[in-house]
């Protein structure tokens, strides 16, 4: 039985991140992005600069007593000016957007590995749809955020500081009146603006939710189908969609709404500079030209400051993908390979190992282990104690959530003991590099998948080096001979996405093959003949048999004619075991296993009824 413990609870909402733990979180994706960045600032900022020169140009040219006369100098260089902004502003608009693409690929980078690396009690926390999601989507603002916040917000609030500056050169008057609407506006945004934020993050859980629907419902597609579920599961993503749908609208409100109050800012900027301007010329305060040119000014504004208020609107969007894509970054992966600066713990575990694991002496030693699943009341496993030997088959029987998978998860580590311990070759296993751990362990679970890709990429999943005489061995070696003549002898023929097109026992060989491949120090199967005719579970039973003379072998098994042939049958009830011997020793000596074996025809005995057993998660 595939162990999966209890259902994953909601990760919990992690408190909304600061604007400078935001910008902490950003600085790690564009980092790399520096130079690009810069480039694109400055060419926005001449570009900036050169609007900024035009209507002093056109002030030059409306000012002198004959506009007509000598204006050809000044149209070349206003002409001029046009051409080096566009070409600044075309060349830094394609930098800018490099730069955007390249810190959302780091991201993706930085996100999936850690991802990959997250323990399983992390993993557990998010469903596989949302994860998938905040990879994808979130990390897909980002984009935005880079394109229309961080180089903008410095280019928008130079330009428009640039420009109020020569508006109160050109007449402080009017830069009066145009800095009380710019004030009007502020207040309109600071109202605005956490709405966006809130609406924002709703339409992000919303995706990610629909992820998690969509991708329950694609993972178990047969299912679906059998059970006529498609209209059901067809609502549920439609639910979450609409969910998605109504943030967004809420979120587009709000931001029409914050667009809408700029331009009004602008526009009523203009009517009073154009009000309060035409007095002041009539009373000959100012020159025509200086209006003229001071207009000019308020236009130039409307880029800057409609810049500044999508920046401050996508920095709302921005921080809320960030606080999602952070609540990844900060669950604890697991450690990473061991480096040179591990090199003596590696030493003193290989020396452990080489005292621990004498001739005939134990390969692995449970020593009164207890353990339970995060958020389950009850233990999985209770003052566990088992000694596999270093050469033979140890094989864990009893009903179905008695603990046997989780003993070999705890073996993996892909979860930890809360009590006891665990040695491997006379090594505690926490002492190991958990990627030297996972090495000399070849590991088979029940639901065993196959990768979308060839049969030669399935096989050598894990062991890339492994020549094609070295693939034909383990597939003579596991049966699957047959299943490569019928892909015409081609070891890189394409297997359907999650093996569709092979049987359950071809899938589950294919796992085992895989698993033989890495040349394992132990060999742990779970359930791995559960999905396999008779025929060819007698011929795997071989193989495991000739394994097992050379190395350890710790198998789970619900069909006990797998293991009836082991050395040592543990036999598991409520997460301890009871009895410990052969197939023979325990029909005689073990009620529980007798009746095991009558239920599946093993004894001439007949079935004495269900076997009540305590239901425990895991198996």
């Amino acid at each position: 039985m595939v162990d999966t413990g209890p259902a994953p609870a909601d990760a919990p909402r992690a408190p909304e991140p600061t604007l400078r733990e935001a910008l902490t979180e950003l600085r790690r994706y564009v980092a790399p992005e520096r130079r690009r960045l810069l480039t694109a600032g400055l060419l926005l900022l001449l570009s900036g600069a050169v609007g900024l020169v035009q209507p002093l140009v056109v002030q030059h040219l409306l000012g002198g007593t004959d506009p007509l006369r000598g204006a050809a100098r000044p149209l070349l260089a206003l002409m001029a000016l046009v051409v080096v902004g566009a070409a600044a502003s075309a060349y830094g608009g394609y930098q800018l957007s490099s730069a955007a693409e390249g810190a959302v690929l780091t991201a993706r980078r930085q996100l999936t590995a850690h991802v990959l690396r997250l323990p399983m009690t992390a993993f557990r926390r998010a469903t596989p749809g949302d994860l998938m999601a905040r990879v994808t989507g979130d990390t897909t603002l980002l984009r935005q955020v880079v394109q229309q916040t961080l180089v903008q917000a410095v280019t928008g609030l130079v330009m428009t500081l640039g420009a109020l500056v020569m508006m109160a050169v050109l007449d402080p008057v009017l830069l009066g009146a145009s800095v009380l609407a710019i004030a009007l506006l502020l207040g309109a945004l600071g109202l605005v603006m956490p709405r966006i934020r809130r609406a924002s993050i709703g339409a992000q859980d919303s995706v990610g939710e629909m992820g998690a629907v969509l991708d329950r419902s694609l993972t178990a597609f047969t299912t679906v189908k059998a059970c006529g579920a498609e209209e059901s599961e067809a609502r549920r993503v439609a639910d979450a969609a609409e969910r998605a749908y109504r943030h967004g609208v809420v979120r587009a409100r709000w931001d029409s709404t914050a667009n809408a109050a700029a331009l009004l800012a602008v526009h009523l900027v203009f009517l009073v500079v154009l009000g309060v301007g035409a007095l002041r010329v009539s009373y000959g305060a100012i020159p025509v030209a200086t209006l003229v040119a001071f207009l000019l000014y308020v236009f130039f504004l409307t880029e800057p400051v409609m810049s500044l208020v999508g920046v401050v609107a996508f920095a709302q969007t921005g921080r809320a993908a960030l606080q999602r894509i952070g609540e990844i970054t900060r669950l604890p992966p697991e450690p990473p390979r061991s480096s040179a600066a591990s090199a003596e713990a590696a030493a003193a575990v290989g020396a452990a190992a080489a005292a621990g694991a004498g001739p005939g002496g134990p390969a692995v030693v449970f020593d009164r282990v207890s353990f339970r699943y995060p958020g389950s009341p009850d233990p999985v496993l209770r003052d566990f104690s088992l000694a596999v030997p270093a050469v033979g088959l140890t094989a864990l029987v009893g009903p179905s959530g008695a603990g046997k998978s989780t003993v070999l998860n705890l073996v993996e580590r892909f979860w930890d003991p809360d009590a006891g311990s665990i040695l491997l070759d006379g090594a505690e296993v926490r002492d190991w590099d958990l990627h030297r751990l996972r090495s000399v362990i070849g590991y088979v679970e029940q639901d065993a998948p196959v990768m979308a890709g060839s049969l030669r990429e399935n096989l050598a999943y894990a062991t890339d080096r492994a020549t094609a005489a070295e693939l034909r061995e383990v597939l003579e070696l596991t049966k699957l001979d047959g299943l490569l003549a019928r892909l015409g002898g081609d070891l890189d023929a394409p297997v359907q996405y999650r093996g569709v097109s092979l049987s359950g026992g071809e899938r589950q060989r294919i796992a085992i093959a895989r698993a033989l491949l890495r040349r394992p120090r132990l060999l742990l199967l779970d359930e791995a003949t559960s999905q396999l005719d008779a025929v060819n579970e007698a011929a795997l039973r071989s193989v495991v048999q000739d394994l097992a003379a050379r190395m350890p072998v710790l198998a789970v098994a619900h069909r006990l004619s797998t293991v009836r042939d082991a050395a040592r049958i543990a036999v598991v009830q409520s997460g301890t075991v009871r009895a410990v011997g052969t197939h023979e020793e325990l029909l005689r000596s073990d009620p529980l296993y007798a009746q095991l074996a009558a239920q599946q025809l093993l004894t001439g005995a007949s079935p004495s009824g269900p076997i009540n057993s305590p239901v425990v998660t895991g198996s």
